[in-house]
């Protein structure tokens, strides 16, 4: 399409920005070695702003990055003013420092070498620079909410490892304040426990009775009576082993000595003990004798001559007394009516017999849950007809009395066998139970308190990334109002070559 003559002034003039140089220098607007003369040109900037007056406008250039050609020219107008006085005549300077930066600003004019050095600068802050900022901004950005994730992440860790270990302490009976303490207070206050689930077991008798009651029926025998050890303590309370063993009360009860372990040290302290050096006592014989002989141990054995001749040996052959042995049973020292060792124990304390007591306990409690059944199947015409025979004490109870005695049952089980309880025996069978136990939580707290010193590195840093951030960006702002500056300049330079007609950098995108 032929453009009208009139109309081909408002013809723009695109040029593609990454392609500004090779647009200049094909158009032979510069050279081609145009950064021989900008290095030439720098090194004489360099020189001439060693020299410059007192001006705040001028301070404000020189603090700038950048020198380029447009702030050489308004030096040369600043200096214009400031150097007045040096004006001669003929329009000319005699200040050496106008006469530097004119001579600058001469050399950037020959052959368009200021264009090409601008033209440089605003690709490499589009291409290098802005990219670079924005990516470092960005990845700040992606830092801090990282940063922020893990620091939820620690906080909830340290939230649910406090949980757990109050947990624990519940199902432990404490409240965590300390640990090992508070374990040990409730060993001590374990007999007393037990003493009342000894007494509860005295409501127990009845069912005990009606269990018997069954059995007779039943099996059509009373030679052996049943849950013999809980029916001791539903009528005696928790005695001792050898009150159960024999049927008599111990005249003097010797418990067996608790092993008290100490408590562990604190970390990174090492107990060498008290250690005392003496210093070893030399005969002064042995002393005289000197070298290997005076270095001898004494051992504390003596030699003396026996009966024997020629240092012979004795075996036994002789007319010697006959050597008897005689072998002592266990237990024929104790004298009778003291209980001693586990038979010190009380029953809820010894291991066996409270297995045997949980056992007799689990035992009534399905005769108990069995016979509820059963006399809520009404319709049962076999077990109807089979108890019309039984004594008065088994037709006589009510499924709800029989649910009472189920219930009074399953309660004091319960009180044995709660998770707590099973804790405290452990820590009276070992000692040592207490020192696991403690650093088994004190672990949870020290994680805990691990991801919370985490949650603060997590914080730090998070700031360090929002201040980062916070320095770039102000960074970013200038580099793209001197961009747009170096852009405006350049187009309005290219359109005073083609006579105003505008020109448009593309692939500008800030």
């Amino acid at each position: 399409m032929q453009v009208p003559p009139q109309d081909y002034q408002n013809v723009p003039i695109d040029i593609q920005t990454g392609k500004l140089l090779d647009w200049l220098v094909d158009r032979r607007h510069c050279n081609l070695k145009w950064q021989n003369q900008v290095l030439a040109i720098r090194e004489k900037i360099n020189a001439a702003i060693q020299d410059m007056p007192e001006n705040e406008e001028i301070k404000q250039l020189l603090a700038g990055a950048y020198l380029h050609y447009f702030h050489c020219l308004r030096i040369v107008e600043i200096l214009k003013g400031t150097e007045a006085s040096t004006k001669n005549l003929f329009g000319r300077y005699s200040s050496q420092r106008m006469k530097d930066w004119q001579e600058i600003v001469s050399l950037y004019e020959k052959e368009n070498t200021y264009l090409a050095e601008l033209a440089s600068l605003l690709v490499r802050s589009i291409s290098y620079e802005i990219p670079s900022l924005r990516k470092q901004i960005s990845r700040c950005q992606q830092a801090q909410q990282d940063f922020a994730r893990r620091e939820e992440e620690c906080q909830l860790g340290a939230a649910e490892l406090r949980e757990r270990f109050f947990a624990s302490c519940k199902q432990y009976g404490i409240t965590g304040d300390n640990v090992r303490q508070e374990l040990l207070a409730l060993v001590k206050d374990l007999p007393s426990l037990l003493s009342e689930i000894g007494a509860g077991a005295g409501a127990l008798s009845e069912a005990i009775e009606l269990y018997q009651a069954c059995v007779e029926f039943v099996c059509e025998s009373s030679a052996e009576l049943v849950v013999p050890l809980l029916r001791h303590v539903g009528k005696r309370g928790n005695t001792t082993v050898y009150e159960w063993r024999t049927g008599l009360q111990p005249l003097r009860v010797e418990r067996p000595a608790v092993e008290e372990v100490p408590e562990q040290p604190k970390e990174d302290t090492i107990d060498w003990g008290d250690f005392t050096l003496e210093p070893t006592k030399v005969d002064d014989s042995a002393a005289a004798d000197g070298g290997a002989q005076g270095e001898e141990i004494d051992w504390g054995i003596t030699l003396e001559a026996g009966p024997q001749q020629d240092d012979g040996i004795d075996w036994g052959d002789g007319e010697s007394e006959e050597v008897q042995i005689s072998v002592l049973e266990a237990g024929t020292e104790v004298p009778e009516g003291v209980a001693c060792g586990s038979d010190a124990l009380t029953l809820l304390e010894n291991t066996d017999t409270r297995s045997q007591f949980i056992d007799e306990l689990m035992e009534l409690e399905l005769f108990l849950s069995q016979r509820l059944v059963e006399m809520e199947e009404e319709a049962d015409i076999v077990a109807v007809s089979q108890f019309q025979l039984a004594p008065a004490v088994l037709q006589g109870q009510t499924s709800a009395h029989v649910g009472s005695l189920l219930a009074t049952t399953r309660a004091l089980l319960g009180q044995l066998c709660t998770r707590s309880m099973q804790h405290l025996f452990m820590i009276l069978a070992s000692p040592r139970y207490v020192d696991r136990v403690s650093e088994l939580l004190r672990q949870k707290l020290k994680q805990a308190e691990l991801l919370l010193a985490k949650k603060e590195v997590m914080s730090q840093k998070r700031l360090e990334a929002l201040a980062e951030q916070g320095a770039l960006e102000p960074k970013l702002d200038r580099l793209l109002e001197k961009t747009k500056e170096l852009q405006k300049l350049i187009e309005a330079d290219i359109s005073k070559r083609y006579s105003g007609r505008p020109v448009n950098l593309m692939g500008v995108s800030l």
